[in-house]
């Protein structure tokens, strides 16, 4: 063992800023304290406990120790010697807030004066690295809680609700509050980089400048980003969200970028929906970039007045079920019911035994992805009804005999809706994706189903898929709002009128984007 003291001391004190530069363990710096003194050591925390000590260190001391270390740790000392039994024990106590740690060494004789200095400069070490440590758990507590506010935000502007996002913001309210009009950019990515990539881009005041990024719930890979859509006179000082995504996309080739169209801020839950698509076709497309380009949903084309007047009669039955058992339907429509407890932090057989009371009220199976797309289609009509145009239209509907879902969609805006949205896969070239597409339907969206129906295998059919996507600019494969779409164009058309096939031994079809997304 080397003498301490010796001109090694400057290498001693260059060894213990290393083990600050690398965050050591406070084990660590005792062991090598322990090496160089040739004492036992130990490392008491602030809640007067042995936190860390070296190999063989007598606890029963420590245990004799109890008063002494009470008055280091209270402040009434900083450091104090004493001898239990045949040990020569000392004590020093660190930092300037009560309550103080406190390194206790323990030899057969007094330190001498050098180790004495080397056992100091290592407990401030110790303490410096207890107080990194702490500073650390405070700051992922920051951005933990930032991480939930900004959801919370988010969450607040899909649900359209603009005036409870800024009520939860008060006193600090972010710039995309602010704005006019918003485009949501959905960024597929590592699920790994998701947090490295919201600290990266992270602003002071737990923000993402004029824009947000909030990991989605539901799918681990998906980062949601809605950037206000700024003035072009307003300069170009601001950090550009968007520029930035890009560049990411570009220089990963792991990740790709959907994005929406502009919307007001109170539509962001519209924009989302274009975001999804968009990210779709961008997956399926050599630059992995793509903005939506997609024609409207069924929902925006219909007689507003006879199709409120049916959504209404729809959906009466639910009128039985508690609020948060509409909640939760409204979003298992769309999302399978693994995301929606996810999204919701429920359980998954809180989510089944909410769906169960929906089904049990509407007398439907919310496995049949025609139901689904049915109720989707009324959830979303009677959404909008809070878009003040509407008002005449809602008081009328109360008068309005509500007409059979089969009317509405033989009226000239569905079909008008529905023969463009189809063209492209019924072009020639494509006639094997239509092909596909429609026995995925007639298969309640199961590609091994679909693969037996079409004499494909299975790989074939979800690639005709993908690439169905890609030609409606619809999402197919992770919600379903596309095959939503696609269920009402091929009823407009009259394709898809056949039942399809009963699920596989009489048990009950439960969508999972799962199946063909795997």
């Amino acid at each position: 063992m080397r003498a301490v003291g010796v001109p090694g001391h400057g290498e001693d004190v260059d060894e213990l800023l290393r083990f600050v530069r690398r965050q050591g363990t406070p084990a660590e710096v005792l062991d090598w304290l322990g090496r160089r003194t040739g004492a036992h050591v130990a490392w008491i925390g602030r809640e007067g406990a042995v936190e860390a000590a070296t190999a063989g260190f007598p606890r029963r001391i420590a245990d004799a120790l109890t008063e002494q270390v009470e008055r280091l740790s209270g402040g009434r000392l900083a450091a104090a010697t004493t001898r239990v039994g045949e040990r020569e024990v000392r004590l020093e106590a660190f930092g300037g807030r009560e309550p103080r740690p406190v390194l206790v060494t323990v030899s057969a004789s007094a330190l001498s004066r050098e180790a004495a200095a080397l056992a100091s400069q290592a407990g401030g070490i110790l303490d410096l690295l207890g107080r990194a440590s702490e500073a650390d758990g405070g700051t992922r507590g920051y951005e933990a809680k930032a991480a939930q506010l900004r959801f919370a935000v988010l969450t607040a502007l899909l649900a359209g609700d603009v005036t409870m996002a800024r009520r939860m913001t008060t006193g600090d309210v972010p710039p995309l509050l602010d704005a006019e009009r918003v485009r949501v950019h959905l960024l597929h990515c590592p699920p790994a980089d998701r947090d490295r990539l919201t600290r990266t881009y992270l602003d002071p005041s737990g923000y993402h400048g004029p824009g947000l990024m909030v990991n989605c719930p539901v799918f681990k890979e998906q980062l949601i980003c809605p950037v206000a859509v700024e003035d072009p006179e307003s300069g170009g000082g601001r950090f550009r969200q968007g520029e930035v995504l890009r560049r990411l996309v570009a220089e990963n080739p792991g990740y790709a970028l959907g994005v929406s169209r502009p919307h007001p801020l109170a539509a962001t839950g519209e924009a989302y929906n274009e975001a999804v698509h968009a990210l779709a076709v961008a997956r399926n497309s050599p630059g992995r970039l793509a903005a939506y380009r997609g024609r409207p949903s069924l929902v925006h084309v219909l007689p507003r007045r006879a199709a409120l007047a049916w959504a209404r009669a729809h959906l009466e039955p639910l009128q039985s079920v508690p609020k948060p058992t509409e909640d939760v339907v409204r979003l298992a429509v769309t999302f399978s019911r693994s995301g929606v407890a996810r999204l919701l932090h429920l359980s998954r057989t809180t989510v089944t035994a909410h769906c169960r009371r929906a089904e049990e009220a509407l007398g439907v199976d919310l496995g049949e992805v025609r139901t689904r797309a049915t109720l989707d289609l009324a959830l979303s009509l009677t959404a909008l009804q809070s878009d003040p145009a509407d008002a005449a239209a809602q008081t009328d509907t109360v008068q309005l005999v509500a007409p059979p879902l089969g009317e509405l969609l033989r009226t000239s805006p569905a079909t008008a809706w529905a023969e463009p949205f189809l063209r492209p896969l019924r072009d020639t070239r494509h006639r094997d994706l239509y092909v596909t597409v429609e026995a995925w339907i007639d298969a309640n969206t199961d590609a091994q189903r679909t693969a037996a129906l079409v004499g494909l295998s299975r790989n074939t059919v979800r690639a005709h898929l993908r690439a169905a996507e890609r030609l409606l600019n619809r999402d197919l494969l992770t919600t379903g709002s596309g095959v939503h779409d696609l269920v009402h164009a091929l009823r407009v058309t009259g394709a898809g009128q056949r039942a399809h096939p009963p699920a596989e031994s009489g048990q009950r079809a439960r969508w999972s984007s799962a199946d063909v997304a795997s």
